[in-house]
């Protein structure tokens, strides 16, 4: 269902389109709440020819209690007065609340007189017609409706006699050429409109454009306009449009329509229609519209048929789409050129509209009705050619805006890939170098204690492996959360170790604290070196309970970063001596690496350090 609301300046109603509405939105059957008196006069109002409904106003116009509806909506609803009165409007027919509220409620207020038009269509055919009068009057609202149904049975064909008062009705009634009024929303048609339509009269014929509501689909747009036009402002409208008639014969007609006022001031609308069939080639019979058709489904190609002529060109849906305008809206000329962005294409084009190049084939950037934050990227060719003593042209226009930016994507992926290789190739030898320096360091230190050496290179092996292994599986070098890794380095370091104490981890860090793979790596071997000196020497007491090594890494600001790592061991009773082991120096270049700064920390019990270190470093990899 689509319901579509427009107000008809010139004749001061709002007219009210209703497309494919089922009965059931219309009436819901409901229980009755409210008591009302026998209505006065129902026995006229069942017999005149006019729906009056009636409705009291609920809550000062929150809702309406309905007295009475009219005996033509009774009947086509299939329903009595007993079925409808008492009961409230938004919950008998909540359609018709919705849609009719506002007027009532504007009437209801200011006693003002709203005059709406009801136009019904199934499958986009008229059906029903309904000219209503809303007013307020003895504390009632009133709508007083001419409903006319467009189906009903066809008038009979009426005797030749009946038609031969004069010559000119004669005349008319073997005329292909016809004349209607409107006025007051009401249609009078002569015999000629009923001629270029073959059909006879019907009793609807009054109440809707019976010659419009043949217009192909291709043509609505041409209808579209005529009314826009004749709707707006008193004017004249020409226009050549093609019918079907319902006996399936196309015909092509010549429409002129006038808006005018009367001495009265009442808007008149008169229409002279033409049979042209036999004497206009029109498109339709010749191949270009076999072409256009083909591309009618088509959103990225458009078939662009004479470009380079302003009056005479063709362009099929896409390019509509493409600009993203309305056929209607678009004017053909250099205009649009303004928006392209390539200078040197416009020049192309330019040479090319004035003829001093036959052909243009190139890929330019849009800015889609000059707007630089809306562009596309379009393959356009158009070719210019001599046809007996004519000069014609016929192009295509792709939107390949989609298309360009994946191509752009998949370059920046395989850059990005290359990169990635890089970067493994340079962190491998890189690590590889680090761990060499270290082994080379403790040989020398712990040559009666391998069993010693190959630990801590485990413990070290282990945290790189996994930093490699999580960072390149993520594939960002630049954003890596710290939280995890450690968590995954504690459960690590407590299978590899050989502990001679049982003793408890605790990691705190900042959930936002994200870190370049350039600090991460550094910063987890120098968590490493610390760990192990504490699980070394903290602990000589091996009945000591509630035994931890604490880690608590906090953001100072956007560009810092601090590690408390301490335990509640024995304690360091000569810190000179101690920062002269190998341990130390090894935390002390891993620290120079990262551009921190390492402290010995006071505490009541235990070891405790502070790094503050930077958390982004430049990237290696450019």
């Amino acid at each position: 269902m689509r319901i579509e609301k427009e107000h008809m300046d010139l004749e001061n109603i709002d007219e009210i389109r209703i497309y494919n509405a089922p009965k059931k939105d219309f009436y819901i059957p409901t229980p009755q709440e409210f008591d009302i008196d026998e209505i006065l006069m129902s026995n006229l109002i069942d017999n005149i020819p006019v729906d009056i409904h009636t409705f009291i106003p609920y809550e000062n116009g929150k809702d309406f209690i309905i007295e009475s509806l009219g005996s033509f909506t009774l009947k086509k609803y299939n329903c009595t007065q007993e079925d409808a009165k008492g009961r409230l409007l938004s919950k008998l027919s909540p359609l018709f609340f919705d849609i009719l509220h506002d007027y009532l409620l504007d009437v209801y207020e200011n006693h003002t007189v709203k005059m709406i038009r009801f136009v019904y269509y199934k499958k986009n055919k008229l059906t029903k017609l309904s000219n209503a009068k809303i007013l307020f009057d003895m504390d009632r609202i009133f709508i007083i409706t001419n409903n006319v149904d467009t189906g009903v049975s066809k008038w009979e064909y009426i005797d030749d006699d009946t038609f031969d008062e004069d010559k000119s009705s004669m005349m008319e009634n073997f005329s292909q050429t016809g004349s209607y009024y409107n006025i007051n929303g009401k249609y009078t048609w002569s015999q000629g409109i009923y001629n270029i339509i073959n059909r006879p009269k019907e009793e609807s014929d009054d109440f809707y454009n019976i010659v419009f509501d043949l217009v192909i689909p291709d043509d609505q747009h041409i209808v579209d306009k005529i009314f826009d036009t004749t709707n707006k402002e008193t004017a004249q409208c020409n226009e050549i449009i093609r019918i079907m008639t319902r006996d399936e014969v196309m015909k092509i007609i010549e429409v002129s329509v006038y808006s005018y006022f009367d001495e009265s001031g009442l808007i008149i609308r008169q229409g002279l229609i033409n049979d042209i069939t036999q004497h206009y080639h029109y498109e339709a019979s010749k191949p270009v519209d076999f072409l256009l058709d083909g591309f009618k489904n088509s959103k990225k190609l458009a078939l662009l048929i004479e470009p380079l002529n302003k009056k005479q060109y063709k362009f099929s849906k896409g390019f509509y789409y493409l600009i993203e305008k309305d056929y209607e809206e678009y004017d053909h000329s250099r205009k649009i050129l303004d928006n392209v962005v390539e200078k040197d294409a416009i020049e192309r084009l330019n040479k090319l509209c004035d003829g001093e190049i036959s052909k243009i084939d190139e890929t330019i950037t849009l800015n889609v009705d000059g707007n630089p934050y809306n562009q596309k990227v379009v393959d356009l060719y158009i070719e210019s050619f001599r046809y007996k003593n004519d000069i014609h042209s016929l192009g295509f226009l792709t939107d390949i805006t989609e298309e360009m930016e994946k191509q752009h994507q998949l370059i920046e992926s395989n850059e990005q890939r290359l990169i990635l290789i890089k970067e493994i190739h340079h962190r491998v030898k890189n690590n590889l170098q680090i761990l060499n320096s270290f082994l080379n360091l403790e040989k020398r230190t712990y040559k009666n204690d391998p069993k010693l050496i190959i630990e801590h290179m485990q413990t070290r092996l282990t945290s790189l492996a996994l930093l490699h292994e999580k960072t390149y599986k993520s594939q960002d070098f630049k954003n890596i959360n710290l939280n995890e890794y450690l968590l995954d380095q504690d459960s690590q370091t407590k299978d590899l170790m050989d502990l001679p104490v049982e003793v408890e981890f605790e990691t705190y860090v900042d959930e936002d604290l994200n870190l370049t793979i350039e600090v991460i790596t550094p910063l987890l071997l120098i968590i490493d070196e610390l760990t192990m000196n504490a699980i070394k020497h903290a602990f000589p007491d091996k009945s000591a309970p509630n035994k931890k090594i604490i880690k608590n890494i906090t953001k100072l600001d956007d560009n810092t970063a601090m590690l408390i790592i301490k335990d509640n061991g024995v304690g360091i009773k000569n810190p000179k001596k101690i920062s002269k082991n190998l341990g130390c120096e090894i935390v002390k270049s891993l620290t120079k690496q990262l551009g921190g700064n390492i402290s010995l920390i006071e505490t009541e019990n235990g070891t405790a350090y502070r790094l503050i270190f930077p958390t982004k470093m430049e990237h290696t990899i450019n």
